[in-house]
């Protein structure tokens, strides 16, 4: 039987195959709102689910390709500070890594909307309908509830790369960006460098090319622990462009986006880990 995960993933991509791919990103919050107006006509009518149509489903593929350029832009920005700013390195390091795993959430259908209406949609696809299911946003706060979501996933459960991003333990994404951000007297101001882009083409080749054993979540104990901040954010974007790859990349929409024209080119997506890169390939066979 056909992974119901890559059908969905599929399916939300198809309708991207008919349009261009230099225009099919839309407004800024078309998701978002989408989302809103069918959860406001729901409540309405006393429902906790709507259907969407496959053109309103293609907002979830391409909202996680938005958003895994967001990742690949903030981990730009983190590598360009690693000597100017390590605070600032550290915090885009992580908005980086935060974006491929709302990504990766948003491909497999989840939405947390906290604004106008305050709930958690995920769609299921199945049978050709394009079913969202509403449920109460409770406790949830961002930076758990997209972490958390990817982990269940059978694709990234058994991943060491994917947490559920624990704030309260010293291992972790989340409580070592707490640290910049929230802690007093954290010092560790160098003295202020003008970014260069030779500095900027030699980390990104460290990085890309640094073996890994492990899965180096960053240790709130050694903050700025910035090699682990940035391997990590590397190798999940790597990964998310690897697993489109592996289930769309004839697709349009992809075959374009998964090269940002305004992404430098010394960045090559390449992981050096080759038993890393089986394992990705692993779970999709």
């Amino acid at each position: 039987m056909p992974d119901q995960t890559i059908q969905q993933i599929e399916l939300i991509f198809r309708g991207l195959n008919n349009i261009a791919a230099s225009t099919a990103i839309p407004p800024p919050s078309t998701l978002s709102d989408m989302l809103n107006d069918a959860v406001d006509a729901a409540t309405a009518a006393g429902n906790s689910q709507f259907h969407i149509n496959e053109a309103q489903a293609a907002n979830f593929a391409t909202g996680a390709v938005e958003m895994w350029h967001r990742a690949v832009h903030s981990f730009l920005i983190s590598v360009s500070l690693t000597k100017a700013s390590p605070l600032w390195s550290s915090v885009c390091g992580y908005y980086s890594s935060h974006y491929t795993i709302r990504a990766f959430a948003h491909l497999l259908g989840h939405f947390l909307l906290y604004r106008r209406n305050k709930c958690r949609i995920l769609l299921e696809i199945n049978g050709g309908a394009y079913l969202c299911q509403v449920t109460p946003k409770k406790n949830d706060r961002e930076h758990r509830f997209y972490w958390k979501r990817v982990k269940e996933n059978h694709f990234f459960s058994t991943n060491a790369f994917y947490t559920t991003n624990e704030e309260t333990v010293i291992e972790s994404d989340s409580a070592h960006r707490n640290k910049a951000n929230y802690y007093d007297h954290i010092g560790r101001f160098p003295p202020f460098q003008i970014l260069d882009l030779p500095f900027l083409k030699q980390r990104m080749n460290v990085i890309s090319t640094m073996i890994v054993h492990f899965a180096p979540i960053p240790q709130t104990n050694s903050y700025p622990d910035l090699d682990s901040v940035q391997l990590i954010a590397y190798y999940r974007l790597v990964n998310f462009r690897l697993f489109l790859d592996d289930i769309v990349l004839t697709n349009r929409f992809w075959g374009v986006h998964r090269n940002p024209k305004w992404c430098p080119d010394f960045i090559k997506f390449q992981l050096n880990n080759e038993e890393l890169i089986t394992t990705y390939r692993e779970v999709l066979s």
